[in-house]
């Protein structure tokens, strides 16, 4: 499979060196790493042991069997644009957040497949990623269901070694990531914590608040899930993940914005009734933004 990678720095880059162990692969990225990437291949570190030689470059190429978009949240539109030229037969998304799917879908032609990650990398210098740990992806069509594109992508990734599965029930697979990433990504981002100190303490106790709160509104919108479950969901991550930073945790000590929006504000957004603790995460994690210049 011809595989083009659009967001290449840690996770973007683990997946798609993994996928070049037998696949093609353009990692669509940002200097210095394309040009380290380019010049003396990509070394994967860390639970894997590997060197690899996709291609890199910072403009997507013309024309690849499948683009694997692991840009920020708030980049996906751009991303989406971009994309919108590149002749594709089908895109996945691996992001954080949700309506990451429907701003793609909006501007490409090729049917469009969602997919979570649990996969834990690192971006340690140009040309080098550490994987933090190897998780399992979950993908299929966005709406729910199964399709001969999602077989294909789902077969190519277990070729490559990818801990990989093709699920018929994506629209809850992905609220269930975001009910976790709730819980723990603004807790430990506004905290300064590791995952770990959400496993017990009071910290903990916000966590799972904000994902029983996303859960209630999944449900709402007719995707049935049990806020105990979620909260109970969300402890087990930080606990099996406890010596990690989270994404937005890595962001605000990088000075970074966040996807908040699309986490923490996309529960506010779509919730029938009162969210106080995703309410409270995304406004505090706002506040934090627009005093570092980083929004209006």
């Amino acid at each position: 499979m011809d595989v083009c990678v659009f967001g290449a720095g840690s996770l973007g880059s683990l997946i798609g060196g993994m996928l070049a162990r037998i696949h093609d692969v353009t990692l669509v990225g940002r200097e210095p790493h394309v040009s380290a990437v380019d010049s003396d291949g990509l070394r994967l570190t860390g639970a894997l042991d590997e060197h690899v030689w996709p291609a890199a470059r910072t403009t997507p190429p013309d024309r690849a069997d499948l683009a694997i978009v692991t840009v920020k949240s708030f980049d996906t539109e751009a991303v989406a644009r971009t994309l919108a030229d590149v002749n594709l037969d089908g895109a996945l998304s691996l992001q954080n957040g949700m309506g990451n799917e429907e701003t793609l879908a909006t501007h490409l032609a090729c049917p469009v497949l969602a997919g979570t990650c649990t996969y834990g990398a690192r971006l340690a210098e140009p040309g080098t990623v550490e994987c933090t740990g190897v998780g399992e992806i979950h993908l299929g069509p966005r709406a729910g269901g199964t399709s001969a594109l999602a077989d294909r992508v789902g077969e190519a990734f277990q070729l490559a070694g990818l801990d990989a599965a093709v699920d018929a029930d994506m629209p809850r697979r992905l609220w269930e990531k975001l009910a976790v990433n709730a819980g723990i990504n603004a807790t430990t981002a506004l905290t300064r914590l590791p995952n770990g100190a959400l496993v017990e303490g009071p910290a903990g106790g916000v966590a799972r608040e904000a994902a029983r709160e996303t859960a209630r509104v999944a449900s709402e919108g007719g995707v049935a899930l049990d806020p105990d479950d979620a909260a109970a969901q969300t402890r087990a991550v930080a606990e099996t993940t406890a010596a990690n930073t989270s994404s937005m945790h890595q962001d605000v000590l990088a000075g970074r914005r966040t996807e908040v929006d699309a986490i923490n504000g996309y529960v506010v957004e779509h919730a029938a009734e009162a969210v106080p603790i995703n309410e409270t995460l995304a406004g505090l994690l706002r506040a934090w933004e627009r005093e570092q210049g980083l929004r209006e």
